[in-house]
């Protein structure tokens, strides 16, 4: 395999869309936390913590994941499963060097960052991947508050503290986290029942699982009505216009499912909540600097 090849299989094995979109969230945290105002070095030392973060842990997940993946129809092309990181270990440690990395820069950042970026990668690597993925429906939730450390970092960054600000736009990504997966899991249902991962959608009855996204696209709803009262820079029509949109979008499908037996709903969910928070954060960040 030549060095290019290399370079682009370990790009593969990070799985960069996952860690591009936390990584913007920690960046939002950033921006809205600063009101705009940007050390640029503080910067420079919060976006490489995050990517290295990100990254590793993604790719040490990977490593645990990696026999899972090669039976899943849909993640059997990944790397590992694929055989293209030969030893297999050889995975484990870049992801290891990562997230050594991540905690190093973090230390410059501050106690708070430092101490979020360490429960970041303990919540994702140990207490989903390695503890309850396999043994437990409740695993995406216990895994969930992982995707909301970025936001944090970023926050404390900017500003040295955590307020109830920072805990909505954080709770936002928690919440968002199993209506996500949960969507994607009903819809490949088979998939992981023959993988064995208990994902809810996968050990509960479909009615079950459709009651459990509805509710959350609700609380989801909640959280992002509940900004604007904090942060009044979000108190525009604009805000409202573009997150309701979404938000009735996101009931819509999820009641949808309620009355009609067809998994084509759970995928329109899923590919509807893709770029849910991509497009609040950014909403968040502009309105933060006007």
């Amino acid at each position: 395999m030549n060095i290019l090849n290399t370079i682009k299989t370990y790009w593969i094995l990070t799985k960069p869309r996952l860690w591009l979109l936390l990584v913007y969230t920690g960046i939002a945290g950033y921006i809205m936390g600063s009101n705009g105002l940007i050390d640029g070095w503080k910067f420079l030392i919060l976006l490489l913590a995050l990517y290295f973060g990100t990254a590793g842990a993604n790719t040490i997940t990977s490593y645990i994941d990696r026999d899972i993946d090669s039976v899943m129809e849909r993640t059997k092309n990944r790397p590992l499963p694929k055989g293209l990181i030969k030893p297999p270990i050889k995975a484990l440690y870049f992801g290891g060097l990562y997230s050594v990395l991540s905690l190093i820069l973090s230390y410059y950042l501050g106690f708070i960052p430092l101490i979020f970026m360490a429960f970041g990668l303990f919540d994702n690597i140990v207490v989903y991947s390695y503890l309850t993925k396999r043994r437990t429906y409740w695993n995406i939730i216990l895994g969930s508050f992982s995707g909301g450390a970025p936001t944090i970092i970023g926050y404390a960054t900017a500003t040295g503290y955590i307020d109830l600000l920072s805990i909505i736009w954080a709770g936002l990504i928690v919440i968002w986290t199993p209506i996500h997966i949960w969507s994607l899991a009903l819809f490949y249902r088979d998939d992981y029942r023959k993988a064995g991962v208990p994902m809810l959608p996968a050990v509960k009855s479909k009615s079950i699982a459709r009651k459990c996204i509805a509710a959350s696209a609700i609380i989801l709803t909640l959280f992002s009505l509940t900004l604007p009262f904090l942060d009044m820079k979000l108190f525009n029509i604009p805000y409202f216009i573009i997150v309701n949109a979404f938000n009735l979008g996101i009931i819509y499908y999820s009641v949808r499912m309620f009355w009609v037996d067809d998994e084509v709903y759970a995928w329109r969910l899923f590919k509807l909540t893709s770029p849910y928070l991509g497009v609040i954060f950014t909403l968040g960040m502009i309105l933060s600097i006007l």
